[in-house]
């Protein structure tokens, strides 16, 4: 089967999700869509569920496109109802904290802008309370139960493909498997 609309999930920051998502949209022809461009306006101002729902809805209204995210708090089943395929990299802490933690670090150090002119901080990184590294560590386990509960129901009512990898090599072999296909 050839998909063509695709989301690439994670169950952390620095799982792999983005890199992916833009070598099999790049692969595919496809849209890639990042969505923490969208969520994080300048000055780390966060996009209204409305504003989000404006600029991601024509997008995965179209044919082809792989999005890194499904922001459900703030998009509902948009996404999710839309894709063909659900591709979850759910990658130990030994894997995406080590990441995080570099490109992080690269990213202060360099003040490279993210998004929409934002500048990665130390205090932003590590200090607040919904800075990136307390939130994945935070969040992590609550979002490994809660998405495995929601894609296991998914699969059980025959709606989505869904695919979990658990390693950096059933990754690669992934995504070498998906481009040869195309």
């Amino acid at each position: 089967m050839t998909y063509k609309r695709i989301a690439i999930i994670g169950s952390a920051s620095g799982s792999g999700k983005t890199t992916l998502a833009r070598s099999l949209a790049a692969h595919m022809g496809a849209t890639f869509v990042e969505l923490d461009a969208f969520l994080h306006g300048p000055n780390w101002t966060e996009a209204t569920d409305e504003e989000l729902r404006a600029q991601v809805a024509p997008i995965v209204a179209t044919e082809s496109w792989v999005i890194d995210g499904l922001a459900e708090k703030k998009l509902g089943r948009l996404v999710f109802d839309a894709v063909d395929l659900v591709v979850w990299l759910d990658l130990p802490p030994s894997v995406w904290l080590p990441r995080l933690l570099a490109r992080s670090a690269r990213l202060w150090l360099s003040k490279e802008p993210l998004w929409n002119g934002n500048r990665e901080t130390l205090r932003g990184v590590f200090f607040k309370r919904d800075g990136l590294v307390p939130y994945a560590l935070r969040s992590w386990f609550r979002w490994r139960r809660g998405l495995a509960a929601q894609l296991n129901a998914e699969i059980a009512e025959g709606g989505k493909r869904v695919v979990r990898l658990c390693t950096v090599d059933e990754v690669a072999d992934f995504a070498a498997a998906l481009k040869r296909i195309r």
